[in-house]
């Protein structure tokens, strides 16, 4: 992993991430469906078969003690310091009320084979630039993610049944002989199955997918994310000449 953000995966093959937002999908008129449904082809369509990319969707538990921090309003001393904290408690109270106390994020990972880092990076930039405006004609705010904020990423994958917190600084690689890998695998990995494996004291399963057909409904996605648990759903896609 480097600082701007881009991963080096095995010898040849650099990707980044970018978080994106939700899209107010589901109580659009039929006529904004459509318009909106025209434009999400036209961005699939916009990646070639030399660009691999991955749309994750992550349902999990919220920290509250971060996300208390993360609503609360700070006090300015005057007067209506009180009338801050009631609005910051209603907030967390619609938080655990809404979501279950799930955190829902979403993100694009894309990548591209090449012989060095300095032939990859103008490509994924130029990528990168094209998803955003893609995303910005969709009316969906998006930000790439640098390389802390996407270790960070891994880091609450990894450790979603354990309150481990993420400590990380890049001063802390040189001369100490780790890797960014250190700072974010879990206590253990088991996979005694096929189908479930343990990750430190949480136990999961994988079920793969594999949809051929020419046409579903675009309830599909929407139904397995209200699923109220924690869970990673991750669409691979590739395009084909």
């Amino acid at each position: 992993m480097f600082p701007d953000g881009i991963c080096r995966v095995g010898l040849d093959y650099y990707t980044k991430t970018i978080q994106f937002q939700d899209i107010n999908y589901q109580l659009a008129q039929q006529e904004d469906k459509t318009e909106i449904f025209e434009e999400w082809c036209s961005f699939l369509n916009f990646f070639d078969s030399s660009i691999n990319f991955q749309l994750s969707f992550n349902n999990m538990a919220t920290d509250v003690s971060d996300f208390e921090k993360s609503i609360a309003i700070a006090h300015k001393k005057d007067g209506f310091d009180d009338v801050r904290d009631e609005y910051s408690e209603v907030l967390l109270h619609q938080m655990e009320a809404g979501n279950n106390g799930l955190t829902k994020t979403k993100y694009l990972t894309f990548g591209i084979h090449a012989e060095s880092m300095k032939t990859a990076k103008p490509r994924l930039i130029h990528i990168e630039t094209d998803i955003l405006n893609n995303f910005k004609r969709l009316g969906v705010r998006a930000k790439t993610l640098n390389g802390s904020e996407r270790l960070e990423l891994m880091h609450r994958q990894f450790h979603m049944g354990d309150d481990a917190k993420f400590h990380f600084d890049w001063k802390y690689l040189a001369g100490s002989g780790l890797s960014v890998k250190d700072f974010i695998a879990p206590s253990s990995f088991a996979f005694p199955t096929g189908r479930y494996f343990q990750m430190g004291d949480m136990y999961g399963c994988m079920s793969f997918l594999s949809i051929d057909a020419s046409d579903i409904s675009d309830r599909l996605l929407a139904d397995f994310l209200s699923m109220e648990s924690s869970q990673i759903v991750t669409m691979h896609i590739k395009s084909v000449d």
